[in-house]
């Protein structure tokens, strides 16, 4: 008996216990509010349920199993098979100390050539086959094939290859149509925007990573002359040049071409050609040009430094200032004068030089293009006509032979477009080398395509029939003056 009213106390305890929160839970929801339509729609996105919840504001359970398995798989499937390897491979000269020793040679033999070659990436464009890479995994290329994602291999040709650009055209050709990646906007682009990048890096097969733009409008990155990269955080390794940067709309945004690294793999800093330069290369090789033709405004430009910037008036160095005016171009006709600082193209700012050119060379020969400028403290809009880079009074191109330092070098006067064709400025005048034969007397003197001839021997040098002249002297003595890169070199030797 007495057992059983102990647990009858017991059990009445027990229950006093679980009444009491359950009292202070009903008085606390009698205080509340009663919640709104949005506080229950609001509980319901982040998966909250009651005080027990621990969901922040800002995080919700997925809704499905689809949620939960996001990925980039469709978007590579995509543009994935568009990209290729780039094989190239030359035959190099091999040198030996015992080379033209009758002696040695009879024991040892000639030495023999031995093969170089390089890998890289590739970006198929158009359905015919144009495959667009890096200048660099091309150069110097006896023979290049290339590998399509499927394994096909094919032999291709260089349709058009521009070394300050580092940009080179491909063409293969097969009875069906390749996939290709459509080119997107590449000025559409913001730092943080989520991008691929494609290629075979190291050479142990099609790799992709993710990251995000990182920066835009890199310059002076000592890859060419160019200005204007893409900076991305996704991995880029060794053999990724040439391979795509690719958006979240599945569009080639960029051609991977460099990595910043002191030990050779990708540290997170990576760089890569726009695609609206890209756009450009691509439509140039496709239109068959020699050479990559950029629009002529007839005028030059330089950098506005602050102390320039102060004299002007402006707030802050920016722009690029025209440093000279051809007579009777189009930028002289549209009334551009010297001192002038253009500021915009075609409603985008110009921050520096090397952005003035870039925005130039994706436009288009025989259009109009609308420079805002600031001249003398005012700013205005100019409509100047892109035109194509004069010829000039167009002579032939003449290879110098003879016993001189020049034998060898191929020579022409300069116009603006072979200034052009050569990287100089088309403002630059005189005789220039076009092309050096391999195995010269000029090769081994170390002429350059671009160097301009000032004088040899005391004579000036204006016209190339002067030069070839002067290269047959019956001397050994030759002291010659050259301007390459904007510097003067002058230089005495025997010969």
């Amino acid at each position: 008996m007495r057992v059983k009213r102990l647990s009858i106390v017991l059990i009445c305890a027990l229950m006093a216990l679980a009444l009491v929160p359950a009292a202070r839970h009903a008085l606390a929801e009698e205080t509340k509010p009663d919640p709104g339509l949005s506080d229950v729609l609001t509980d319901l996105l982040h998966g909250v349920e009651g005080e027990n919840a621990t969901s922040g504001p800002d995080k919700r359970v997925p809704f499905g199993r689809e949620e939960v398995q996001l990925s980039f798989a469709p978007l590579v499937k995509q543009t994935a098979p568009a990209v290729v390897n780039v094989y190239a491979s030359q035959t190099a000269k091999a040198t030996s100390p015992f080379d033209g020793d009758p002696f040695f040679e009879e024991f040892f033999g000639r030495s023999q050539p031995r093969a170089q070659s390089s890998l890289g990436s590739g970006v198929l464009v158009d359905p015919t086959g144009v495959v667009v890479t890096n200048f660099h995994v091309v150069k110097d290329a006896d023979q290049v094939k290339v590998a399509t994602a499927d394994g096909r291999e094919f032999d291709s040709k260089v349709l058009l290859k521009d070394e300050t650009l580092d940009l080179a055209v491909l063409k293969i050709s097969s009875d069906k149509p390749f996939p290709v990646i459509a080119i997107g906007d590449s000025d559409a682009l913001e730092v943080g925007d989520l991008v691929l990048a494609i290629g075979n890096p190291f050479g142990v097969g099609q790799t992709t990573t993710s990251g995000i733009i990182s920066a835009v409008a890199r310059s002076h990155i000592g890859v060419s002359d160019s200005s204007f990269f893409i900076q991305t955080d996704a991995a880029i390794n060794p053999g990724n040049s040439g391979g795509a940067l690719v958006n979240m709309g599945g569009q080639l945004i960029g051609i991977n071409t460099a990595i910043y690294s002191r030990s050779g793999g990708s540290i997170g800093i990576g760089f890569a050609i726009p695609s609206n330069m890209v756009r450009a290369f691509a439509d140039a090789a496709k239109a068959g040009l020699d050479f990559f033709e950029r629009p002529y405004a007839g005028a030059e430009f330089e950098a506005v430094t602050p102390q320039i910037a102060e004299s002007l008036g402006m707030d802050k160095p920016t722009g690029a200032l025209v440093s000279s005016v051809e007579e009777a171009g189009p930028a002289a006709k549209a009334g551009l004068k010297p001192g002038d600082v253009v500021l915009s193209l075609n409603g985008k700012p110009v921050e520096s030089v090397g952005a003035l050119d870039y925005r130039m060379a994706t436009l288009s020969i025989g259009t109009n293009a609308s420079f805002g400028v600031l001249s003398k403290g005012q700013q205005a809009t100019m409509d100047i006509a892109l035109e194509r880079p004069p010829e000039g009074a167009k002579a032939a191109e003449l290879t110098l032979r003879g016993h001189s330092p020049f034998s060898g070098a191929k020579v022409a006067e300069l116009s603006p477009r072979l200034a052009q064709r050569l990287g100089l400025r088309t403002d630059v005048k005189g005789v220039t080398v076009v092309d050096v034969n391999r195995d010269s007397p000029a090769a081994d003197f170390g002429f350059q395509p671009g160097d301009v001839v000032r004088e040899v021997n005391g004579l000036t040098i204006d016209k190339a029939a002067t030069l070839e002249q002067v290269a047959q002297q019956d001397t050994r003595w030759w002291r010659f003056t050259v301007e390459r890169g904007g510097q003067i070199l002058r230089q005495v030797l025997r010969y």
